[in-house]
């Protein structure tokens, strides 16, 4: 029977070289023509599982690439005062982001926030004045340009817009000793441009020897701020552009993780919905934000239709996620006053703001946020 077999195998050659070939076809045709990606969905047990392919990736924002705004490419030695310029109390502390500053309010020393950095000269003249230019961080356009030293705390200053991925943005140059030539309202700027030179104005007085940039980025409350301003009869009027109007973030977050290499790239978007808040406040307010309408993308969930609204915030009072309240937490209003969720105490650190404020062992609402909000919702 054996040598029978022998005799007549002959017939399974071609079944054999057919097999090879078939195999290396399929083999050939995986690697020209690789799978897609797939998802694999929910399906009853003992049953086949559906594949389907995943959506293709949004292609990434563009993000704006910053330099610094002066020649100083420092700013990560924060223990310098070659780098940053203090305040009277010589505390180096003093000249950086956040509650590094203390002032006295009824006989007592409370902590008080700094809403930039002050960035010290490199360059002096005989005299002592400082002669350092101050440029441009970014591409953008004028927003404002005030040229009176006296009628304002920032002295003579710049404001820049820019065009983040979240929204339109600004960053402040302040205490200028001038401003370039020219500059004005609409007029586009790049990276790098000039737009005035580091001095020591402002209208609380500023010494000669502690000439500095004080330096801002961050976001715009309300575009209807100077019709608010105008109601309460104050002045000197700086429109949209006016410090409360105006509320920064750490500055430093712009130029990356130290040491810095060059140009960085970076997303105000990414930067408020990644960084944790400092509290959570519960309100109503009469329509959806202006804020919000600004900037959509900080906004969660369906679209808002009324009612109470839970937002994140910032140390700095910078607004960040927000979505319409739930039942429960809509429940905990009452009397329309605003309700503190929550606080991240090591967040808020030294409340420089005081926002929110701490009585009877309870985080309440305090008189500068109801302020703050009346701006935020006029």
């Amino acid at each position: 029977m054996l040598d029978l077999l022998r005799r007549n195998a002959w017939w399974l050659v071609p079944l054999l070289l057919f097999d090879i070939w078939l195999v290396h076809r399929l083999r050939t045709r995986n690697r020209q023509a690789p799978a897609p990606a797939v998802r694999e969905k929910a399906s009853e047990p003992g049953s086949e599982v559906a594949a389907t392919p995943l959506p293709p990736e949004p292609p990434p924002r563009p993000v704006l690439l910053y330099t610094t705004p002066t020649a100083q490419t420092n700013l990560w030695d924060t223990e310098s005062t070659e780098v940053y310029q203090p305040t009277a109390s010589g505390r180096i502390q003093s000249a950086h982001f956040g509650s590094t500053r203390t002032r006295g309010s009824g006989g007592r020393f409370l902590p008080a926030f700094h809403m930039g950095i002050d960035i010290a000269p490199l360059q002096r003249d005989r005299q002592g004045n400082a002669l350092d230019e101050v440029v441009a961080v970014t591409d953008g356009r004028v927003a404002y340009a005030n040229r009176v030293a006296g009628n304002s705390t920032y002295g003579i200053y710049v404001v820049l817009l820019h065009d983040d991925p979240l929204g339109e943005i600004y960053t402040l140059y302040a205490h200028l000793t001038s401003v370039e030539p020219g500059l004005r309202a609409g007029q586009t700027v790049e990276r790098g441009d000039r737009i005035g030179i580091m001095g020591h104005t402002a209208s609380t007085g500023i010494p000669r020897h502690r000439a500095h940039l004080h330096f801002e980025i961050g976001v715009i409350n309300n575009s209807r701020f100077a019709r608010w301003y105008r109601a309460q009869n104050l002045i000197p009027d700086h429109g949209t552009y006016h410090g409360h109007n105006l509320t920064g973030i750490q500055p430093l977050a712009i130029y990356g993780v130290q040491p810095w290499p060059g140009l960085q790239g970076f997303s105000m978007l990414d930067y408020l919905i990644e960084n944790p808040p400092a509290f959570t406040l519960l309100f109503t307010p009469s329509k959806l934000l202006d804020y919000y309408r600004r900037y959509p993308d900080l906004w969660e969930g369906s679209p808002y239709a009324g009612g109470p609204i839970v937002m994140d915030v910032s140390e700095g009072g910078v607004p960040q996620r927000a979505r319409a309240a739930t039942p429960e937490e809509a429940a905990l209003l009452t009397g329309g006053t605003p309700h503190v969720l929550a606080v991240d105490e090591e967040v808020l650190g030294r409340n420089g703001l005081r926002l929110v404020v701490r009585r009877s062992n309870q985080w309440v609402f305090g008189q500068r946020g109801r302020r703050w909000l009346e701006i935020l919702t006029y």
